[in-house]
């Protein structure tokens, strides 16, 4: 028997696995995390609409008067789209407050927390195992007549499994019906069988969804594979799904894990977001589950990077450069031999495809480069150069990178432009001069006199700091002489290269956005005002050149 064989013979994978995206809830407990209510509207638009998740967990009832805005503004937002029983919030045992708290704010599915370990039952509930089961009920039979859906979540339950088992299964023969969910399906079918059975006492309340979180991050494989099948065992028509944690980097695996041994949903959060070391991240657990289990979802793959993004500018937490999927440099060869194996055939091509992801395949410059890195960027530019040029160019950003200069394809032309003796003259944007100043008690000032398109124009301004004053004296001049409009600056940041001493070169990077795209261009120099100077008139001569093409 082959290795797929022996695989396909013990994994029950799903057709289809539901997503259920935690972002917004949590998501927001990353430490220093907290959306604005019109945030969190927008950022489920596009969970729901553009990204298609099956299900988000919005919020946590009666945290506050600006969560129950958000919620009830989503779930507004979702009955017009018909999606409202897509969206789900956490709620507690709490006699029936947290029932309460999202009824009024329009929401019809209730994320029950339940105690999945004794030791969660005994020392934070103070309670018996009995005691929590029949708080449970009535919670149950409360959200029936409310109108509620409810899944529950089994808080702990990875430390249940290992701890105590028995509990976990007494909570959940409390809860099914002959080890099978408790349905519609399944329940009574007529009034005198609902008199009779012993499933009464929930009113006919259905639980969608037992929830099994692995809470505090401590499983592995090997482990959720064990107890997930304890679980498909006993209660074989139970949808479970599972919620990892990533405290040992293991969250995408655990997740697939459970996948592999039954489950039919998991939980994610874009980019990783939650408290501690973090949830498991969307875009990777759907690439693995796409390309490693061939697995179906409902995900649309062209919209992660487009939500990370999102994610990231709401958050402020930036994205590692090398997170799967997302990361700013996850589709960028830097070794000239890639390049050079990538027009021989796609050699070091994989199915992570950037394109399938909603982004493009990069070649960076720098130390590494080779021809073929130059060459896929010259390409991608349209410029046309001979060998000996070719090789005068590598050498020169060879150079740089030794420098720890980090040379991006907008700065491409301009060392072209450089190394074949182009001194400057033929740029459309020059800096003539400028003064920078600043003093105690006063705004920094800027005075600057620049030639555009061969005529000269000059402006003073104040501002918050050296940079701010000389760009409101760029932007005067954009408007009052040129009426056009001048780039907005969307993030700046500025490194240091590593040795700490008081000379140490500053490279800033700036991100602009101009009319529906974004610029990035970088400035080296030993002054950070300096720096950003170069960095802004590099994309002022990128804009400049694509006017008068």
């Amino acid at each position: 028997m082959g290795t797929a064989q022996q695989v396909n013979s013990y994994q029950r994978i799903p057709p289809f696995v539901e997503i259920m995206d935690s972002t917004l809830r949590d998501g927001e407990q990353t430490n220093g995390v907290s959306f604005l209510p019109h945030e969190k509207l927008v950022m489920a638009r596009k969970l729901l609409q553009n990204l298609n998740v099956d299900r988000i967990e919005v919020a946590s009832a009666r945290v506050s008067e600006g969560e129950k805005e958000a919620v009830s503004m989503i779930c507004r937002f979702a009955a017009q789209i018909d999606r409202l029983d897509r969206v789900e919030v956490l709620g507690f045992v709490d006699g029936g407050k947290s029932i309460d708290w999202i009824s009024q704010c329009g929401g019809k599915v209730i994320n029950l927390l339940a105690k999945g370990s004794l030791k969660h039952c005994t020392h934070q509930l103070h309670k018996t195992p009995e005691e929590h089961i029949a708080d449970l009920k009535q919670e149950l039979a409360y959200a029936k007549e409310k109108g509620l859906s409810v899944n529950l979540y089994l808080e702990d339950w990875s430390n249940g499994m290992k701890d105590s088992p028995d509990y976990v299964y007494q909570v959940m023969d409390a809860l099914t019906i002959d080890h099978s969910p408790l349905t519609m399906d399944n329940f009574a079918q007529t009034p005198a069988d609902a008199n009779n059975g012993q499933c009464s006492m929930f009113n006919g309340q259905c639980i969608k969804r037992f929830m099994l979180p692995d809470t505090l991050g401590v499983m592995n494989p090997l482990q959720v594979i064990e107890y997930f099948r304890k679980m498909m065992k006993r209660y074989p028509h139970a949808h479970f799904d599972f919620h990892a944690h990533n405290d040992y980097d293991l969250a995408v695996s655990n997740s697939l894990a459970a996948v592999l041994s039954g489950a039919k949903g998991l939980h994610v959060t874009v980019n990783g977001l939650g408290e501690r070391c973090g949830n498991a991240p969307l875009a990777s657990v759907q690439a693995i589950l796409k390309d490693q289990f061939h697995a179906k979802t409902n995900i649309v793959e062209s919209q992660l990077n487009d939500i990370s993004r999102m994610v990231e500018s709401f958050s402020g937490i930036a994205v590692a450069p090398n997170q799967p999927i997302v990361g700013e440099n996850v589709f960028t060869q830097v070794a000239g031999v890639h390049a050079d194996g990538d027009s021989k055939d796609k050699l070091y091509y994989n199915e992570l495809m950037p394109e399938r992801f909603g982004r493009k395949r990069e070649y960076a410059l720098g130390k590494n480069s080779g021809r073929a890195n130059i060459a896929k960027n010259l390409e991608e530019l349209g410029l046309e150069l001979t060998p000996e040029q070719t090789r005068r160019v590598t050498q020169r950003i060879t150079e740089l990178g030794d420098k720890k200069e980090i040379v991006t394809q907008e700065d491409l032309p301009y060392i072209v432009s450089d190394v074949l003796k182009h001194d400057g003259s033929e740029d459309k944007v020059k800096l003539i001069s400028y003064v920078v100043n600043t003093s105690y008690g006063l705004k920094p000032g800027a005075n600057i006199r620049v030639e555009i398109n061969g005529k000269q124009y000059e402006a003073g301004s104040t501002g918050d700091g050296q940079y701010d004053a000389f760009v409101k004296a760029l932007r005067y001049i954009y408007k009052k002489y040129l009426n056009r409009t001048f780039p907005i600056l969307a993030n700046y940041q500025v490194s240091i290269p590593p040795g700490g001493r008081t000379d140490a070169l500053v490279q800033t990077v700036i991100t602009w956005h101009y009319k529906d795209s974004f610029l990035r261009t970088r400035g080296l120099d030993a002054d950070q005002t300096e720096a950003a100077i170069k960095a802004t008139f590099k994309m002022l001569n990128i804009v400049e050149n694509e006017l008068t093409k």
